[in-house]
């Protein structure tokens, strides 16, 4: 293939352009989704960027800058400029030059070379994390300086390779069972294996700790419990909402060979600390005043544990980072569908966290069967006269709720529903005074973060039955549930530009469906406003992960005689 026709075309500053419909695309991207992250996708031009985080997250997964160097190399169409090749192998080459050890009572940094050292030593705020002068190429770090010293280095540019090891935590016997009660089969899929075999060892034996990427109902729980097996230890398991903590403790029931004394419930109803405790971020950061404390951090320290696992780590609230920079002596597993943090805290997940360990794309995971292909399609509604004039006449703050609110939505809402009878359907939105409406006018079961546990998993159930068909929720959509039968999901509102909201939501309706039937994600947009902007933000995501959408414009005149005849 000659250079002119190679696929990317590289600048200095480390945006590359794919040509999406180049015979070399494939090969291409499955480089870039190594090395660099998606900026955008309009037409046939792709657009990466090549980031420190992305270039230290393939260096833990055994790249060089000399190997990265030779792939662009193969796929760029007229070279890679000496500014990025000088960038690439700069950054690339940090991953390694600094070496974390255990030393007995203490830690020792080992650095690969004297200038450096010299450049930390002489880093202010950097003084306290340091113990004695150095010696050679080395100095002794405290402790109790581990996570935080970490943390410092890379907003310096400079990962820690952590070989400091981790505390074996209590023993606790447990196994994956061969069968559950209802008689189901238990085995990890092989790509689960992979997983928790790259947590637990790495690549370089280096393991321990580090992000497992899976896509929403790929089984990222399964992991979890693999590695809880792998390891035997008391496991504290940290999650998003207490759907979630009933999920998990519920798998693990049945699943593992776990007695139902050995896991606890850490929420707002109950306080149990078991071996195997279940618990949320919003509790661990709870506290009663801004300045107070927060009681509940003892969760953390007052018991042996030898694994934390963090799910949806892309939710970790930034006081949880600060508690798991004390933590560096346990090992850590985070779980999530996507390592995009909106808050651009990407860089304290691979110091606290660990690096990326493993990694599934969406779409071979789809193509393999263990995920459902989904039909993603923009609906574009249009705001009427007066909501055109309101609109206007907002100011910046509240245009996007006005649009976001859009009456005729809820036509648009019917003719999807048209189109889908009787199909197990999710209508997700941002505000509950529009989820409230649409479902008031629908005949439709709400459920928001005001509806008390039990009656939300009383609906869920009823849903998860087939009793109620189409479902009306609000942000808890966002974090995990568990309806497996769901093939239709509705945005009807949503943050601003979150690509980790779509990644949740179209996860909802990815469970493969007995019957074969195809998944639908529909996103209303009302025309000609900000939510335009903002949905092409979130869409990245799918794009990201190789998914395609359709744009679909409804007219005005349409909607407006349907919502009258109903």
């Amino acid at each position: 293939m000659s250079t002119a026709k190679l696929p990317l075309l590289i600048q200095s500053d480390g945006t590359i352009m794919l040509e999406d419909g180049h015979p070399g695309a494939e090969s291409a991207r499955e480089l870039l989704r190594e090395i660099a992250e998606l900026k955008k996708r309009p037409g046939d031009w792709h657009t990466y960027r090549v980031t420190p985080v992305s270039l230290w997250n393939a260096a833990a997964a055994g790249w060089t800058g000399e190997t990265m160097m030779e792939r662009l190399n193969e796929l760029a169409r007229y070279g890679v400029p000496a500014a990025l090749e000088k960038e690439i192998r700069d950054v690339a080459g940090r991953y390694g030059s600094l070496r974390l050890k255990d030393r007995g009572s203490e830690l020792e940094l080992k650095v690969r070379d004297s200038l450096l050292l010299e450049e930390l030593l002489a880093c202010r705020g950097l003084d306290a994390c340091w113990l004695g002068a150095p010696d050679g190429l080395s100095v002794g770090v405290r402790k109790e300086a581990r996570g935080w010293l970490k943390r410092e280095l890379i907003a310096l540019g400079y990962p820690v390779v952590d070989e400091a090891g981790y505390r074996s935590g209590e023993a606790l016997p447990v196994r994956l069972l061969a069968e559950d009660g209802t008689g189901r089969r238990i085995r990890l899929r092989d790509y689960q294996e992979e997983a928790v075999e790259a947590f637990a060892s790495g690549r370089t034996g280096a393991g321990g700790s580090g992000v497992v990427v899976l896509p929403c109902g790929a089984g990222k729980t399964w992991v979890g419990m693999g590695a809880l097996a792998r390891l035997q230890c008391e496991t504290l398991i940290l999650t998003s909402s207490t759907v979630s903590v009933s999920q998990w403790i519920r798998e693990l029931r049945r699943s593992t060979s776990l007695d139902e004394d050995a896991i606890g419930e850490y929420t707002g109803d109950r306080k149990e600390v078991k071996p195997v405790t279940v618990a949320t971020y919003q509790l661990l950061t709870h506290r009663k005043s801004k300045g107070g404390s927060y009681p509940h951090w003892k969760l953390l320290s007052d018991r042996n544990w030898g694994l934390i696992i963090y799910d949806e780590v892309h939710l970790l609230p930034a006081p949880v980072f600060r508690m798991t920079a004390d933590l560096q002596a346990t090992r850590r597993l985070g779980l999530t569908a996507t390592l995009v943090r909106e808050d651009g805290r990407e860089g304290d997940v691979f110091a606290l966290i660990g690096p990326k360990r493993y990694d599934a794309p969406w779409r071979s995971m789809e193509l393999m069967g263990w995920i459902a292909k989904p039909s993603c399609t923009e609906v574009r509604v249009p705001l009427t006269p007066h909501g055109v004039a309101r609109y206007r006449e907002a100011p910046k703050r509240q245009k996007h709720r006005i649009a976001g609110e859009n009456p005729l939505k809820l036509a648009a809402v019917r003719r999807l529903l048209s189109r889908h009878p009787k199909q197990p359907t999710l209508i997700i939105g941002q505000y509950l005074d529009q989820l409230n409406e649409v479902a008031q006018g629908l005949s439709l079961p709400v459920i928001t973060g005001n509806t008390p546990q039990t009656e939300r998993q009383r609906l869920f159930d009823r849903f998860n039955r087939g009793e109620i068909s189409v479902l009306a929720v609000s942000k808890v959509a966002n974090f995990a549930i568990d309806l497996p039968d769901a093939s239709i999901a509705i945005q009807i509102s949503g943050s601003f530009g979150s690509r980790q909201e779509e990644a949740q939501r179209l996860g909802r309706i990815l469970r493969p469906k007995q019957s074969g039937a195809g998944v639908y994600f529909y996103t209303l947009i009302s025309d000609e406003t900000d939510e335009v902007e903002f949905a092409r933000k979130r869409q990245r995501f799918l794009l990201e992960q190789g998914y395609e959408y359709e744009v679909d414009w409804l007219k005005e005149e349409a909607l407006a005689a349907e919502e009258a005849g109903t």
